[in-house]
């Protein structure tokens, strides 16, 4: 994914002398015809790529804190001796090579084979329902750990796991072609010898250790991990109209482009950040777009009063149209019908009002629930055998805010990793802070952290210009951040917040 940027720097191939290596943190070069960073660690100089392997951000300008380097902008982090992936939403590894000192000069040699891990005990088998981020990070992380035994990953929906966020955003607004989309081929699982199953389960037989699809068939396991997701929320809209619909997958996204053939004019329900996301990618295909919403300021709740005005003066400016403060209670041959009688004239519906927790198999399982599946810190539910991640899982908050369920993609990965290692015996709580991008025209804002309720808002920077941080706390205490055009911040605050 992503562009190749010229090589810069020095050329590690050819030497650099060992005073013009880092004393400390990283230096980019290249070797080989790639882009290397050379580091400094407590035990001495390594080489990794210095590429992020999500989408291709240099990782020259990301947060070096003495074991990792972390993506400027997506905040996924590699461990710098083995190069491996350790926080999402990268999932493949960065190349290592081999470093040689002598006669007064640093040389990048060449590429460092991945050894084999070592094999560990573990269940008898893993199955895992639901192939998004979370059940495919935890289907990598038990090979990557060394476990040999099955895994399956059972999803409804058929389509090899993708990269979620981008569907309404870049492949929405067909700016980026659909293989970006896709995780991993099918060659990846093969190799890795993960089985994928499509269909739907009936119901888990927690006694027996059993999951029972629809139509035939049952798959024993050892451990089991839920990694089903949410669904979105269908406005339930009186009389005929517009057809309504969702975006939560490739079909889902691929039957919004069909839909768009001859119409002109789209009515976007919810100012969320998936809601305005699809608003922005609408407009990029030239659609008459209308947002309609009950809020007062779009994203207020979640990004504060002055960088949600921002939002909706850059929507606007980009020729989205908003309804604020109004709801749709039914459809009609014109359109959409608002709560105060008007009509808002569209050909097409798409809601983007937020999704439910898909509780029900945990419920029927008799798993402990609320809002979610609630887990431990090691994301185990309440029946010893079986792990819930994503956002599905409700968790407690290792900052201190109570149970949480966090819905964002880089945080289902996390949890699928360290669900993972915990069903191996490692017993590691789950920490990783969250964080989460969104795209608005040629804006992104980044977001770091989490809370739910603040009490004090302080905004550094202009907001208006898209220039600033906006740190939300509680009873003194920054609780997370929204930053625009102000990467090393945000990198900064992560950090500390993972420190904490």
């Amino acid at each position: 994914m992503g562009t190749t940027a010229p090589l810069t720097g020095p050329d590690f191939a050819a030497g650099i002398a060992a005073s013009e290596a880092p004393s400390s943190g990283t230096l980019l070069g290249h070797a080989n015809g790639e882009a290397v960073l050379l580091v400094r660690t407590k035990g001495g100089l390594v080489a990794i790529g210095a590429t992020c392997t999500h989408y291709g951000a240099s990782l020259a300008t990301g947060h070096f804190d003495g074991e990792t380097v972390r993506c400027p902008w997506h905040h996924a982090a590699f461990d710098v001796r083995s190069g491996e992936a350790v926080e999402g939403p990268g999932f493949n590894p960065l190349p290592c090579w081999t470093v040689d000192q002598a006669d007064g000069k640093v040389r990048v040699t060449s590429k460092r084979a991945s050894s084999a891990p070592k094999p560990v005990k573990g269940p008898s088998s893993v199955v895992i329902l639901g192939g998004g981020a979370a059940g495919t990070s935890a289907a990598e992380e038990l090979r990557r750990r060394g476990y040999e035994g099955t895994i399956t990953l059972v999803d409804a929906e058929g389509e090899l796991p993708v990269d979620r966020p981008n569907l309404s955003k870049d492949s929405l607004a067909g700016t980026s072609p659909e293989d970006w989309l896709w995780l991993h081929g099918q060659d990846f699982y093969d190799e890795q010898r993960v089985r994928r199953r499509t269909g739907r389960v009936r119901r888990i037989d927690v006694e027996r250790q059993v999951v029972h699809l629809d139509g035939a068939g049952s798959l024993p396991y050892g451990a089991l991990v839920l990694a089903t997701g949410a669904a979105p929320i269908r406005p339930n809209l009186a009389g005929d109209g517009p057809p309504v619909f969702t975006l939560r997958s490739v079909t889902d996204m691929r039957a919004i482009i069909k839909a768009l053939d001859g119409r002109k004019r789209v009515a976007v329900l919810g100012a969320s950040f998936i809601g305005l996301e699809v608003a922005s990618s609408l407009r990029h295909r030239g659609l008459e777009v209308h947002v309609i919403a009950p809020d007062a300021v779009p994203l207020g709740r979640v990004l504060g009063p002055q960088l949600g005005a921002a939002v909706r003066a850059l929507h606007e400016k980009n020729g989205v149209v908003f309804h604020l403060g109004r709801k749709a209670t039914a459809r009609s041959a014109r359109g959409v019908v608002l709560d105060d009688g008007s009509t808002v004239d569209a050909e097409l519906i798409v809601a983007g009002v937020g999704v439910r927790p898909l509780v029900g198999l945990a419920q029927s399982a008799g798993l402990t629930t609320a809002n979610g599946v609630l887990v431990d810190a090691t994301m185990k539910t309440s029946d010893p055998h079986i792990w819930a991640v994503g956002d599905l899982a409700r968790y407690p908050d290792p900052r201190g805010g109570g149970l949480v369920r966090v819905e964002h993609w880089a945080v289902a990965q996390n949890q699928g990793r360290t669900a993972a290692r915990n069903l191996l015996g490692m017993n590691e709580p789950f920490r990783a802070v969250p964080f989460f991008w969104s795209q608005h025209a040629d804006v992104t804002i980044g977001y770091v952290g989490h809370v739910e309720r603040w009490d004090e808002l302080v905004v550094e920077g202009d907001a208006a210009a898209f220039d600033c941080v906006v740190r939300f706390k509680v009873k003194g205490r920054t609780l997370a951040a929204a930053t625009v055009n102000r990467d090393a911040t945000a990198l900064e605050l992560h950090d500390a917040f993972s420190r904490e």
